[in-house]
Parts: C-alpha cells; structure tokens; sequence
C-alpha cells in the first residue's frame, strides 16, 4: 500500500537503534527522506539516512536542526518524537535529579522538538504530521520507572492538547507502544529463556518488534491518517493478560457471573 510519503521529510529522535530504528527503516522504505539525532551518532548510520548529533533537552539545539532540516531538504513534514527511556529506580530510593531528567527526557524533550517541528510546519502549505512514541507504562503502574510512566501519562495527555492548538495545519498523534525486542531486551528481562517468558505474558505470544511500532508511526504520518489527530493508538500486543486468570483452579473458558469479582 502506497503510504504517500515519497516525497516527505522527516525526523526521527533517537531514531539509530532499538524502535527508533524500526521507525526510521520504515519511513525510508515508504520513500520518505529520514534525519536521525541524538547525542551520538550510533555504530551503523543505515545507507540513506542522514544523521545529525543533537541533545534533544536543549531548545536552542534542536531550534537550530529542524532550521537546517527545513533549507536543506525544502520541508519538515513530519517529526518523531522516538528519543527516550529511563533506569530502572524503585521510587523511594530514586534521587530527585534522576526524577527531574526522566521527566525531562520523556516529556519536556518532546514537548521542544515538537514546538520547533510546528513552527516550521505552520509555514508550509500542507502543514505536518507529529508523532509522540509514548508507551503502555503510562497507562498501568511502573514499578521501578515511576517517573517514566508519569512522564509517558503526560505525553499522551499533551498529545490532545497539541492536536487542538495546533490544528489545522498539523496533526499530532501518539503511538503508546507495549513491550518491544530489541538489542537492549536482555538488560531488561535476562536471557532468552526470560525474553521468551515475557513473552508469552502478552496475548499474541511475543514481544513487539521494532518495525511494528514503525508501520503504526508511519500510518499516523501518513496522508492516510488526514482525518486522525489528538490519537493515542495502542500497539501492545492485546496488553497483559489478567492475573488472576492464571491463579484461577477453574477453567479459563468460564466466565465470571454479573456481579462476582
């Protein structure tokens, strides 16, 4: 299916690795031209794919990359707001300063691309497409990324808030990703034994792979999505199935009746 994004512009932060680099793979294979940023270039900048070093945090930084976006490629249609994570912390013992730079990496970063990203797009006759790549963690509890998934809960809520200031001439969306392989999944959930059991944790029986949160990033940029702005579209797999289904003795096809808990 032709996304309509031959001819399109686009920026994705942290978009070197991990599900940034589903995202920008799959950009590029629907014809879009692709500026990757962060702080440092990764091992493998992909053929085509042009890479820029920028702190996402400081506004005047990435005031300057989406300038240099705009003169050198004509256009900014599209910016994916793909840069973040966290440490895993259990709150009590996180310091303050971690706190403030989760937050500031997962929400207040997205918040300055996406206003240098509007600025250039309010100029263009067919205006853009801003997509926030936010996660399930913002909607259920994060034991050990407490910061993280308030962080997320608040891109999503600036999500819609940015879709209705900013309408018209540009759409923003959010893409609220579950659990994803990547490079990085052994750090998180040990060895393949332990990737696996994630796994089947999660109704379609495996994590997310990184080219899957791209196709939902390239739909929401998409002239396909004209009509979808102030969206979060949920990419997780079915979620995580109910606890008590697997603590339950009677069969899981009887249903609970009205009223029971």
């Amino acid at each position: 299916m032709d996304l309509g994004l031959d001819e399109a512009v686009a920026l994705v932060t942290g978009g070197g690795r991990g599900v940034g680099l589903g995202i920008t793979s799959i950009l590029a294979a629907a014809g879009a031209s692709v500026v990757i940023c962060g702080r440092t270039p990764p091992e493998d900048v992909p053929r085509g794919i042009v890479f820029r070093a920028c702190d996402v945090r400081h506004a005047d930084d990435v005031a300057a990359l989406v300038e240099w976006i705009a003169a050198e490629f004509g256009s900014l249609d599209v910016a994916v707001n793909n840069a973040g994570g966290a440490p895993y912390s259990p709150a009590a013992d996180a310091s303050p300063r971690l706190h403030a730079k989760v937050v500031e990496l997962n929400l207040l970063a997205p918040l300055i691309v996406a206003q240098a990203a509007n600025a250039v797009m309010q100029r263009q006759a067919g205006g853009g497409s801003i997509v926030m790549v936010s996660s399930v963690s913002g909607h259920r509890p994060s034991p050990g990324t407490a910061a993280y998934g308030a962080a997320k809960a608040g891109l999503d809520s600036l999500t819609g808030t940015l879709a209705v200031e900013w309408a018209p001439k540009v759409r923003v969306n959010s893409v609220v990703a579950g659990m994803v392989r990547t490079e990085q999944s052994h750090l998180h959930y040990g060895d393949e034994a332990g990737i696996a059991a994630v796994g089947r944790t999660v109704p379609l029986g495996r994590m997310a792979r990184p080219d899957e949160i791209g196709n939902c990033v390239a739909f929401l940029a998409s002239p396909l999505a004209s009509y979808v702005s102030g969206s979060t579209l949920t990419a997780h797999g079915g979620g995580e199935a109910p606890a008590f289904l697997s603590a339950a003795s009677a069969p899981h096809s009887v249903q609970p009746t009205e009223g029971t808990s």
